[in-house]
């Protein structure tokens, strides 16, 4: 069983983006049945750059990533969410929709890599994008199978932690 993974933040277009190329990376990488997605509650309806460039540099296809909203994972026929993962405080302080099947949340912050200024936002990025796939990598390897609703919510803490 396919386990799949929302990403939030706000707008949807730098740390969620870079997370779910990240996951959705390590996943394959891993042969790991997971999928990631990601949507923000006021999405900025395109990606920043330098999130894409910091996702090619890593060997990551960006043909497919776009803004959008996380109603979209909200309706009768949208995938069936085991794990949502807000990215950014804003977002983790708003009023989440329902989410169909009662997934596991949890709160991985980072600070946004838009606000470095002009000459370090390349840098901010690529860092942001390291961080962000040390975290995705471990929850890539947990053996999501066997863990039960309690032990995968506390080895989703934990990994928040490191």
């Amino acid at each position: 069983m396919t386990t799949n993974v929302l990403i939030l933040c706000t707008h949807n277009s730098a740390r969620s983006v870079l997370s779910e190329g990240m996951l959705n990376h390590w996943a394959a990488k891993l042969g790991k049945d997971i999928k990631a997605f990601s949507a923000g509650s006021a999405p900025s309806g395109r990606i920043n750059p330098h999130a894409l460039t910091a996702l090619a540099n890593a060997g990551i296809d960006i043909g497919g990533f776009r803004s959008k909203s996380w109603d979209e994972f909200t309706g009768p026929d949208a995938p069936t969410m085991h794990i949502v993962i807000t990215v950014c405080d804003s977002a983790a302080a708003e009023q989440c929709p329902y989410w169909p099947g009662g997934p596991i949340q949890v709160h991985w912050g980072y600070p946004d890599p838009s606000n470095a200024p002009q000459d370090q936002k390349a840098q901010a990025f690529e860092l942001t994008r390291q961080a962000i796939g040390y975290r995705m990598l471990q929850l890539a390897l947990l053996p999501l199978d066997t863990l039960d609703t309690a032990e995968l919510q506390q080895a989703l803490v934990d990994i928040s932690e490191d």
